[in-house]
């Protein structure tokens, strides 16, 4: 359920572009993100750094499109979203005692710092070469395809690389559970 409650946005920002065109898909999306981190912060009383670098980036460039009327301007937004999360995974490997996946996953999985090491630094290659992949169809596409890349092939890409690490995860696990026998 979470999971859908995240992808809220992005399927919101693809309906109103089948329906409505670029910029009302614009605004729906910056409208939706807006109250998902509201109502997420009512429930919660707290607020993550991922939920607030993708309101950020959503905030800012959705409200540059539509402010200057350019619609290359949003999509933009894959890749700055990817790329800030690249910066802030390999930002925690030299700041402080624990990467970021780490804090995200430790309370549910014990693992060898070398594997939270090397998990977090496959999510930067992985955001990066998701930021090159979104400029890539930005430049190479017209914006019918790209609105289906965001959805499906982001999604999709995603959803493959989850299941990599879920299979590395549980190698690891393994050795470690084998290590300590």
């Amino acid at each position: 359920m979470k999971l859908l409650f995240d992808f809220l946005p992005i399927v919101a920002f693809f309906i109103a572009y089948k329906f409505a065109g670029i910029y009302i898909a614009t605004g729906v999306a910056i409208a939706i993100s807006l109250l998902q981190v509201g109502i997420h912060w009512f429930k919660y009383r707290q607020i993550s750094s991922l939920q607030l670098i993708s309101l950020g980036s959503i905030v800012i460039l959705g409200g540059a499109t539509l402010l200057l009327h350019d619609e290359l301007i949003i999509k933009w937004k894959p890749t700055v979203l990817y790329w800030s999360l690249a910066a802030v995974f390999l930002g925690s490997q030299f700041l402080g005692p624990k990467t970021f996946i780490q804090r995200l996953m430790e309370s549910n999985i014990s693992l060898p710092k070398t594997t939270w090491t090397n998990l977090n630094l496959s999510w930067v290659v992985f955001f990066i070469a998701m930021g090159i992949a979104n400029l890539f169809v930005v430049y190479h596409f017209n914006t019918d395809t790209w609105v289906n890349f965001k959805l499906f092939g982001i999604l999709g890409l995603t959803l493959l690389f989850v299941i990599g690490q879920a299979i590395y995860l549980g190698t690891q696990i393994k050795q470690t559970e084998q290590s300590q026998q």
